[in-house]
């Protein structure tokens, strides 16, 4: 693999404009050939403002034009796997957003093949890159609380506070609602932090009046709003995510993150509010009351810390984070973490909670299977 990487990105939203484009766009090693969209005169402002030669209107397109080694997928959910599929099938390197797909059964053929090809693959769970969670990583592998006891993560946001339709609320286009949307990034967390997630109880809830209709005046299932899920852990620890999108959050960045962590012999607790606080505080049998705990500047790197705003920024667009990382794993012939199966294995707890939902009941993560029936 040469050092200089063509990449394709699928999406001209503002999430490709704000996330992908300025850390591609500063990688030393990566050059945007082409962007795909499905309106040509956004997809071609979207070209002309960074610069990009290429401009698509179809993803199969771009995806055997030979133009390009890499493909960014960020388009819609329900776009995800035929396009991720096709990619990989090209032999290109991919990264696909969250939810990886509609299903556990198109997520597990996804990474599957991703695989089998040998292909540099990645799932980007952002909040997996701040400082502070990768910090309460570290505590967690050093042993800080002992034998995990149990987690609280709780994401609120307020994106789905408006009584209107959108895409995001029709489960044949996102799958899901929050459990996908946002649970994802915490079951993520949660697996990431404890470990394997064996079964889920999740309650699950509409609160919005919205229309019954879609603009196209067809009739559409409505996702959720807002959930709890209780995870239960292979090592026996227990889990609680708290998601939703319908608070009110008057913050820069309109949401707020909070988690307990507590085990045999310790507890962590970390707030980011999405303005100026980004804290980790901890206390040890013995230590007294939690306190503020010191992320060591390693953890930090060159990224700002004055807002919240401001370190995300930093993270993902000049530090070897996610995006920046992936592409890095590529130039070295290096797998990269979050992957595809990581986004695999998370869809598949996003499936049992949504089924969990449904039927009132724990659901064993094993009774979700992929067509194959693994």
């Amino acid at each position: 693999m040469s050092n200089h990487i063509r990449v394709g990105v699928v999406s001209t939203s503002w999430w490709a404009d704000a996330m992908y484009l300025p850390a591609l766009v500063a990688h030393p090693h990566a050059k945007v050939v082409a962007v795909c969209g499905r309106n040509r005169q956004r997809t071609e402002a979207f070209a002309e403002k960074w610069q990009i030669p290429q401009v698509y209107t179809a993803a199969d397109r771009l995806i055997h034009s030979g133009e390009i080694d890499a493909l960014i997928v960020a388009s819609g959910h329900e776009s995800h796997y035929p396009i991720t599929m096709q990619a990989l099938n090209a032999d290109l390197h991919v990264l696909c957003e969250k939810p990886l797909a509609l299903t556990y059964g198109q997520a597990a053929e996804m990474a599957t093949l991703a695989e089998e090809k040998e292909r540099i693959h990645c799932t980007p769970f952002t909040y997996r890159f701040m400082p502070t969670n990768r910090y309460i990583k570290e505590l967690l592998d050093d042993g800080y609380i002992g034998q995990p006891y149990h987690l609280n993560l709780r994401y609120y946001t307020g994106y789905a506070r408006e009584p209107v339709y959108s895409w995001r609320y029709d489960r044949a286009k996102a799958g899901s609602g929050v459990l996908g949307n946002i649970a994802s990034h915490f079951f993520y967390l949660a697996y990431w932090w404890f470990g394997e997630v064996t079964a889920v109880f999740s309650l699950a809830g509409q609160f919005v009046d919205r229309p019954t209709h879609t603009p196209a005046a067809e009739l559409y299932e409505r996702t959720e709003d807002a959930a709890y899920t209780l995870l239960r852990f292979a090592n026996g620890a227990q889990g609680l995510v708290h998601a939703s999108a319908v608070c009110t959050e008057e913050t820069a960045f309109g949401q707020r993150h909070e988690f307990d962590l507590h085990g045999a012999t310790g507890t962590i607790r970390s707030v980011i509010d999405w303005d100026e606080r980004q804290e980790v505080h901890g206390t040890r049998s013995g230590e007294g009351p939690t306190r503020p705990l010191q992320i060591p500047g390693r953890v930090w790197g060159g990224v700002r810390r004055d807002t919240v705003h401001n370190t995300y920024r930093d993270v993902f667009r000049l530090e070897d984070h996610m995006t920046r990382g992936w592409i890095n794993a590529i130039v070295d012939g290096h797998p990269y973490s979050p992957s595809l199966e990581d986004g695999a294995i998370i869809q598949r707890i996003t499936d049992a909670a949504a089924v969990s939902a449904r039927e009132g009941r724990w659901i064993s993560v094993n009774e979700i299977q992929s067509e194959t029936g693994a």
